[in-house]
């Protein structure tokens, strides 16, 4: 399987913009630019992106895991937080919520942590990946 994305871009780094489409068209012409990079800008940027590439494939992944131990979520959430520094993206915090009929805690953590290990894009994260899991 292979999936792409294309960026296009006009200008100097800080006063040009650009665009980003997915092949999906999920993303379709997406502004981005050196204000919603670094400033708050209207737009995204790559750290958005990768914060929600992070928090849909741990979450995917936890419910899979939870499947293969005999549980089935009732819903997970998951929230990433990319760190930005210097211009090298340093870490990715998970927050997860979850609420799994039937199992302990223990179970849980145990859980959380093979989709926090395993999931492709901590995978292919070359940052530090921490992570606060709680049952609701």
């Amino acid at each position: 399987m292979k999936r792409t994305a294309t960026a296009v871009w006009n200008g100097s780094g800080k006063e040009g913009s650009g665009h980003l489409t997915t092949q999906s068209t999920t993303l379709n012409k997406t502004q981005y630019s050196y204000k919603s990079r670094f400033e708050e800008g209207v737009g995204t940027n790559p750290e958005e992106l990768i914060a929600a590439a992070h928090a849909g494939c741990f979450t995917m992944k936890l419910s899979f895991v939870l499947g293969g131990a005999g549980f089935t979520p009732e819903s997970i959430e998951t929230t990433s937080t990319v760190t930005l520094d210097n211009g090298v993206i340093t870490s990715s915090h998970l927050v997860v919520k979850a609420k799994v009929p039937g199992i302990t805690p223990e179970k849980f953590k145990e859980a959380a942590d093979d989709a926090k290990a395993n999931c492709p894009v901590s995978k292919v994260l070359n940052a530090a990946i921490s992570m606060e899991a709680s049952l609701a």
